[in-house]
């Protein structure tokens, strides 16, 4: 496979995911915090579909994002440093945050015993307190410091990064006394979602100018 072929396919990668992930949070928004048991169970069965489909997409969108986080390490030659050993742990971290919190999901939908419509979302939400207290801040301020070190990216996307990693990291610390996370530190989640897809589109255009300028220099 050519170095273009790799880069454009790592970044096709990135946007797909970033795209099953919004499209995920999007269709399984959750039940309202302050839900009765009847009214858990009645959700569970009325947004049934939503619910499994929604967690395929946080699954399979975490894992091609991660994928990306992976690619970016080894097209800019990292793979055997120890920053890019850090991204790769970051993001096997992140990947089992998320994997953790859809087994929630899926056990909010047993309604036997009923206690499970009850426990699994409180699982759920203390699970979300790892991906600010680790998880997104052991992928993104590894991998800010790959593309800061290299030319893999413009050196803005790298100092974004560490930014966002310092920020889930701050974040993390804030919310530690609330059992849910508060809405306002979720809006992280978007900003972070804008970084993946912008950072992956401009691999997959910096790829095409490679192969333009190659061709040129031929001609």
């Amino acid at each position: 496979m050519s170095p273009r072929v790799f880069r454009v396919l790592i970044g096709l990668s990135g946007v797909a995911g970033v795209c099953m992930l919004g499209t995920s949070f999007t269709i399984n928004d959750g039940p309202p915090p302050d839900a009765t048991t009847a009214q858990l169970v009645a959700f569970a069965r009325q947004y049934f579909q939503e619910i499994v489909w929604g967690a395929w997409l946080q699954a399979v969108g975490t894992v091609l994002t991660v994928v990306f986080a992976f690619g970016v390490v080894y097209v800019a030659g990292a793979a055997n440093r120890f920053v890019g050993w850090l991204t790769l742990f970051g993001g096997a971290i992140l990947t089992t945050v998320s994997l953790v919190e859809i087994v929630f999901y899926f056990g909010a939908l047993f309604p036997d015993p009923e206690t499970m419509v009850l426990i699994s979302p409180a699982f759920g939400h203390a699970t979300q307190h790892l991906y600010f207290i680790v998880a997104a801040p052991a992928l993104f301020l590894p991998l800010g410091a790959v593309i800061v070190g290299t030319r893999v990216l413009p050196r803005a996307f790298g100092y974004l990064a560490l930014l966002l990693g310092a920020l889930f990291f701050l974040a993390g610390i804030v919310s530690l006394t609330r059992l849910i996370v508060p809405s306002g530190e979720d809006a992280l989640a978007g900003i972070q979602a804008l970084w993946w897809l912008a950072a992956a589109i401009t691999l997959i255009v910096q790829a095409g100018k490679t192969a333009v300028d190659k061709s040129s220099v031929v001609g």
